[in-house]
């Protein structure tokens, strides 16, 4: 499977471009690749879904600073198709109005190449639904599959979802099929006409004599769904995952809405997360500094031992690489940096305090620090650089 394209090179614009630039720029191909203009031609088709996609995420500043932070990773990249994300019925009912001037995308219906188009009926689109799923740092660290209960609407069983009790829809008699309806004004600059959503039929282009007794017409009932949700390794907290079409049923079989899966992040007792490392706080004797020792060290999945070198100084950082969590963009996996602090005891014995008192006259146990001591600050931002 080809790797996706940067959404912002895929429209030809830059990260910072107004949402007018945005629009502009996606408006300019979806007209040079719209199947109306390039019939039979499969790689314009996947321009077109392409530039869609890119539009449909960019054009929405919630997910724009999704995407801005976590990638393709925080959009429906967590299992979407190389560009293939939108279906033609997404697209014309999100943006099939950016077209209208061009006399393309106006009329469309179930199916889209191939197919007969009705005119300028829609498909309405189910609502989307938001769920959180909370997940510990094993589940991060390996991937997980959840099955969650969702209650959303769902196709009426009686009426298949066509919302009539026969099974059978007329053509609406005031836009003929088209969904459209034509209105002509006088302006200044003359006569002008323009088509606007049909208020007979809502743009559906039938309308039903017999509503079915279940969903009293809509094609949709209240029900629930166990979806099995695919979680990639390195999530984390306040990432999203969009399954396209888990969501809420469209009326009278129209477009299945999306589900969208917030990512919460269970805390954990032993570690603090950036990003894809781990830091861990170690905490050894004066004795153990001193002398030096081994020391257990847990990691997500397991426990390791490290060697404290005599003369460990408080505040220095072990860094175990590989130990850390997926990186959820790339192949790398972040590190486990251990942060070692030695334990001054509170209270001493007296015979303790005697054994102290005679220590602190010696030379070695005089403050004496190396330059490499001193550079602390500069150490931890080698490394996490």
């Amino acid at each position: 499977m080809a790797e996706k394209r940067d959404y912002y090179e895929v429209l030809g614009v830059s990260k910072d471009a107004s949402p007018e630039e945005l629009k502009k720029a996606y408006r300019q191909l979806a007209l040079k690749y719209h199947p109306d203009r390039n019939p039979n031609n499969k790689e314009a088709e996947e321009k077109f879904k392409e530039a869609a996609e890119a539009y449909e995420v960019l054009s929405n500043p919630d997910k724009r600073a999704r995407y801005d932070r976590y990638g393709h990773a925080g959009m429906s990249g967590f299992g979407g198709g190389g560009g293939q994300g939108m279906s033609m019925d997404d697209i014309f009912s999100q943006f099939g109005d950016l077209f209208a001037d061009f006399g393309l995308g106006s009329f469309f219906g179930g199916g889209f190449g191939g197919g007969s188009r009705s005119g300028g009926t829609v498909r309405q689109r189910g609502s989307n639904i938001r769920v959180k799923v909370k997940l510990n740092l094993q589940e991060i660290e390996k991937g997980v599959k959840k099955k969650i209960k969702v209650n959303k609407y769902v196709p009426c069983e009686h009426c298949h979802g066509s919302g009539s009790e026969n099974g059978q829809t007329e053509t609406c008699p005031t836009c003929k099929g088209h969904g459209q309806v034509m209105q002509r004004m006088n302006s200044i600059f003359g006569q002008m006409q323009t088509a606007t959503t049909c208020p007979n039929c809502g743009g559906l282009g039938t309308i039903i004599k017999n509503k079915c007794t279940h969903c009293n017409g809509e094609g949709i009932v209240k029900g629930e769904e166990i979806i099995e949700i695919d979680i990639p390794a390195g999530v984390g907290e306040g990432m999203q995952l969009t399954l396209r079409g888990k969501g809420g049923a469209g009326p009278r079989n129209g477009v299945t809405g999306d589900l969208l899966v917030l990512i919460e992040e269970e805390p954990h007792p032993d570690f603090e997360r950036d990003g894809s490392n781990l830091i861990y706080n170690l905490f050894i004797s004066v004795t153990d500094a001193i002398l030096g020792t081994e020391a257990e060290v847990p990691t997500v999945s397991g426990k390791v031992r490290v060697k404290i070198a005599p003369g460990t100084q408080s505040g220095k950082v072990l860094r175990l690489r590989g130990k850390g969590l997926p990186n959820v963009n790339s192949y790398g996996t972040g590190d486990l940096f251990v942060n070692v602090n030695v334990w001054i005891p509170k209270k001493v014995s007296k015979d303790e305090e005697r054994v102290l008192q005679n220590l602190s006259q010696s030379e070695n146990f005089k403050p004496n620090p190396s330059d490499d001591d001193r550079s602390f600050f500069k150490r931890i931002r080698d490394y996490f650089s």
